[in-house]
């Protein structure tokens, strides 16, 4: 009996480009073996079988666009037609920046020609938040549809073109290009095919390096404390299997920071004259992975306590390695926090994941001799770097939240407020 594998829940997504068929007629496939990948705004996910069984029929080619219930493929053997699909298990999403692709405004399209053209809602709102124009995109969709990618290759093709013999890499926007060199002429090279995350994240990167005018502003927390209290949780927590890091409590200190200080928790109205303040506490936070960096986020972070907070933290922090995020695990952000701290470094300037304003980078701590009015005495610092959106913050309400959170951190107690 021919069974029917369809598109399970892929969350909030719909239209969603198949980019690549993982299986062919004839094959032999297991439950949860990948038939299809798909990719999405927020992220590039495997669709796995439901039941085992012979590919017999494939129903969907690369470029289509599919949402939940979709027919993917037929297969013959045990199995039933109505078995529940299991989840969709995404690959990590672009990494905003600097780890994660972030979303801008959507800059002004008015061409009439816009509204003609024949494209899915999700790829219309991409399309107007790189500010392209699909009237002057021929789509190699099914019937001249426009796809997510035609409208990213027409991006990197106007914002980057490279002459044929002897060009020029251009920045777009009236930036002066960057002249190509023959690379070989000096020794031996070989071109290396970018990582599809780099490639998706690319041109968003771009796009909030140019709209979002950075700045950094760097501060050092006394952590002495607070490094005690948590080593004592965690040393409780490892009997129970998890663990009790430092950004747990950066998390809460954001938290409280981004209550005294809205605006660092807010975004810039589109019509760029307002800003939209939130009432919610959504933190994203960077997550290694073997695929590259993933921004997971940790929802209403300002209703959770330190045990909770270092919970979840491993548990999407597992999810991300394994990838199994799904679109929802990373959406949402207020606020994001990029952690160097188990690399090291001194400071650096993170990329605002726009449409935030803020990113918060954290690098190693250190013990250094700190003054106490008589002597200096041994102190474990750390370093924090906000980088943040300067129309919507100035410079001194970038220093307010810093001593804010520097304040937070001093005393673990002032945490518990």
């Amino acid at each position: 009996m021919a069974i029917e594998v369809k598109v399970p829940d892929i969350g909030d997504f719909s239209d969603v480009p198949v980019i690549s068929i993982l299986v062919k007629v004839g094959d032999i496939v297991a439950a949860e073996d990948p038939l299809i990948e798909l990719e999405s705004d927020k992220a590039t996910m495997e669709v796995p079988c439901s039941v085992a069984g012979r590919v017999a029929e494939i129903r969907v080619k690369e470029g289509d666009l599919v949402s939940q219930g979709a027919l993917i493929l037929l297969l013959e053997g045990e199995g039933a037609a109505d078995a529940p699909a299991p989840a969709a298990a995404p690959a990590p999403a672009a990494a905003p920046a600097p780890f994660a692709a972030p979303t801008a405004a959507p800059a002004p399209v008015t061409d009439a020609g816009f509204g003609k053209a024949h494209a899915s809602p999700s790829v219309r709102a991409f399309a107007r938040q790189l500010g392209v124009d699909l009237a002057q995109i021929n789509g190699t969709g099914r019937k001249g549809r426009i796809l997510r990618e035609n409208v990213t290759d027409f991006f990197k093709s106007s914002a980057a073109p490279v002459a044929a013999s002897g060009g020029a890499v251009h920045g777009g926007m009236g930036i002066p290009p960057i002249p190509a060199v023959d690379f070989s002429k000096f020794g031996s090279v070989e071109d290396v095919e970018m990582p599809r995350i780099k490639k998706i994240s690319g041109p968003a990167l771009h796009r909030s390096w140019l709209n979002v005018p950075h700045v950094t502003h760097n501060e050092e927390a006394d952590i002495t404390g607070l490094d005690a209290y948590r080593k004592e949780l965690d040393t409780a927590a490892k009997a129970d299997g998890y663990r009790v890091t430092l950004l747990s409590f950066v998390i809460k200190a954001s938290v409280s920071a981004l209550k005294t200080h809205w605006e660092v928790n807010s975004s810039i109205h589109p019509d760029g004259d307002k800003l939209i303040r939130k009432s919610y506490y959504h933190i994203g936070f960077a997550a290694d992975t073997p695929n590259g960096l993933v921004v997971p986020v940790i929802r209403d972070a300002d209703r959770k306590g330190i045990v909770e907070l270092s919970r979840e933290l491993g548990e999407l922090s597992a999810k991300a390695r394994d990838g199994k995020l799904k679109g929802d695990d990373m959406s949402g952000a207020s606020f994001t926090i990029s952690s160097l701290g188990g690399i090291g470094g001194t400071s650096f300037t993170p990329i605002v994941n726009a449409p935030e304003v803020a990113i918060l980078g954290l690098t190693r701590s250190k013990m250094a001799p700190v003054w106490d009015g008589e002597q200096f005495v041994p102190r474990l610092m750390q370093p924090l770097s906000l980088s943040y959106d300067h129309r919507a913050i100035d410079g001194a309400l970038a220093a307010r939240f810093c001593a804010t959170l520097k304040h937070l951190m001093g005393d673990v107690r002032r945490l518990m407020l």
